[in-house]
């Protein structure tokens, strides 16, 4: 039985072949550590890894390369700046520090959120925004009524890993730059799939994963800090950076001020070439791909009798994330075992790390719902294949229910 693929919220796959060969060039002829020699391979490696900052700014439009951190992963990146942002205001002796998020964001948001709190009961507070039940939209009135004279960051998912919503980014970024409120966004199911742009969306911070849309390889990621607000942010780790080694202090020029230690530099080169495949194909052509490939995922869901899909009942306001939810099965793995074992589908099944989405959803309660998701080496075809295997799911627990 063929395998079709459709966990690309997880994490995307296959990845394009420069990508493999860039990460095997650098394992079998270069293999050295960025920043830390004047031998021509540390100098090629140090050059790529420049490149790989490069080719990500120009995908974001950002303004400076060298504020392109790199991280693990995205849960990294947010680390980075909420905690980074949170612990400057509390060094600076600030009685009340707030924050805000909405009911749609990752556990790589919430926890750190809550372990915050936590840790300062009293000073350091949070709102989450609630999202409407139906579509997972989070209205921007709400979002600018819960910003208080306290507020130090708002924090908002661009595409949902559960309903598949995309949120106004744009309206939340312009509110916050309006209250000179630090806006972070989370880009995990966004960033490589449609147009993003910190300077027409008004995005503070960036954080995203190399290894979804940008076709990298696990263990890559990056937080893109707007340049000046590094100056308001703690640093969480310190140690060597491969510069300034006569100091016993971290440096405080970007990157380096957030990049203590050697870096994965084989995912690195890995995803530059995942990036640039990207800006080579073009994000909007990509786009225009994904959203054929929404339109007919929703044409032939939208047919089955007993199914439910979470989020926009439209093209519209969505990326290429499907959670279902069939009446005929009461716990969702039982769903995606079902689709592996006879249709050779891959999916995802569970709360998704995101306990407040699903609780706005109303499908908590029954362990979540069973996941779809969409990206660039998905075809038409392999989305009707996976329409049609859901409804003769339906179809035959009908029968044997009778």
């Amino acid at each position: 039985m063929s395998r079709l693929y459709l966990d690309n919220a997880a994490t995307s796959f296959p990845k394009p072949p420069e990508v493999l060969e860039a990460m095997a060039h650098y394992a079998t002829q270069l293999g050295a550590s960025p920043g830390r020699g004047a031998y021509t391979e540390a100098q090629e490696s140090t050059r790529l890894l420049q490149q790989c900052r490069e080719r990500i700014n120009t995908l974001i439009g950002g303004e400076n390369p060298n504020h392109v951190v790199f991280t693990l992963n995205t849960s990294d990146a947010l680390n980075l700046a909420i905690k980074g942002i949170v612990h400057h205001a509390l060094h600076r002796s600030r009685k009340r520090v707030h924050l805000v998020t909405t009911d749609l964001d990752h556990n790589s948001v919430l926890r750190p959120f809550n372990a915050l709190v936590e840790a300062h009961p009293g000073t350091v507070t949070q709102t989450r925004v609630p999202a409407d039940p139906t579509t997972g939209l989070v209205d921007p009135d709400d979002l600018h009524a819960a910003l208080t004279p306290d507020t130090v960051l708002v924090a908002a998912v661009h595409g949902s890993n559960v309903t598949g919503t995309l949120q106004p980014i744009r309206a939340f970024g312009k509110i916050c730059r309006q209250h000179a409120v630090p806006f972070l966004v989370d880009a995990a199911q966004s960033l490589g799939h449609l147009p993003v742009s910190v300077e027409a969306d008004h995005i503070d911070l960036l954080a995203a994963p190399g290894h979804k849309g940008l076709l990298g390889p696990l263990g890559t990621g990056f937080l893109y800090i707007r340049p000046g607000l590094e100056k308001c942010m703690a640093t969480l780790r310190e140690g060597g950076t491969g510069s300034v080694s006569e100091h016993d202090t971290q440096p405080d020029f970007m990157p380096d001020r957030f990049e203590p230690g050697s870096h994965n530099a084989i995912g690195l080169i890995g995803l530059s070439e995942g990036v640039q495949h990207l800006l080579d194909q073009g994000i909007d052509p990509l786009w225009q791909h994904e959203q054929d490939l929404i339109a007919t995922m929703i044409e032939g869901l939208s047919t089955i009798e007993g199914l439910r899909y979470l989020g926009p009942q439209g093209v519209a306001d969505r990326c290429g994330v499907f959670s279902v939810v069939l009446d005929v099965y009461e716990n969702p793995n039982e769903l995606s075992r079902v689709l592996e074992d006879q249709y050779g589908i891959l999916t995802r099944s569970g709360i998704h790390c995101a306990p407040h989405a699903h609780r706005t959803m109303q499908t908590h309660a029954t362990g979540g719902a069973t996941r779809l998701s969409l990206g660039p080496y998905v075809s038409k075809q392999d989305v009707k294949y996976a329409t049609d295997a859901l409804a003769q799911i339906v179809e035959n627990a009908a029968v044997a229910m009778r």
